[in-house]
């Protein structure tokens, strides 16, 4: 498989096609604001019709991840887990790779400021290094 992914303002996933607004940003903050990563899956022709599990992590500069406290004050990473299936339509021609859209709209979270984060997806628990986009912080005035 391959993806691409975007940073964006907000995104929607319907009928196949991604919906973005304000995308292609890499600064953001210092304060929190809403965001999204819009996500292209390329699935190969011997993947589709099948669950597929996959997962997008947030780590800092480091390669840790970022944590951030739950509704009972609890460190828990910042991650979001999902699954989807790619069908083969009718007709398409055997081996042909198809596309999956996935629009996953973030909350405002509590990053520090001048700093360097990164969303890293991982796909039925493989990673690849170009899976990943890279964001910073700005620093209070």
């Amino acid at each position: 498989m391959e993806a691409t992914l975007l940073l964006c303002d907000a995104a929607e996933a319907v009928n196949g096609k991604l919906y973005i607004l304000g995308g292609g940003w890499s600064i953001t903050g210092p304060m929190p604001v809403p965001s999204a990563l819009a996500l292209k899956i390329d699935v190969p022709w011997s993947e589709t019709n099948r669950k597929i599990h996959a997962k997008v992590e947030l780590v800092d500069a480091d390669g840790t991840p970022v944590m951030v406290p739950d509704q009972f004050g609890n460190q828990q990473p910042v991650q979001l887990e999902f699954d989807f299936e790619v069908g083969r339509p009718v007709g398409l021609a055997h081996g042909t790779p198809l596309d999956a859209t996935v629009a996953l709209n973030i909350p405002p979270l509590p990053l520090s400021p001048g700093s360097r984060f990164a969303w890293r997806l991982e796909i039925d628990s493989e990673s690849k290094p170009h899976w990943q986009v890279a964001f910073a912080t700005r620093q209070t005035q």
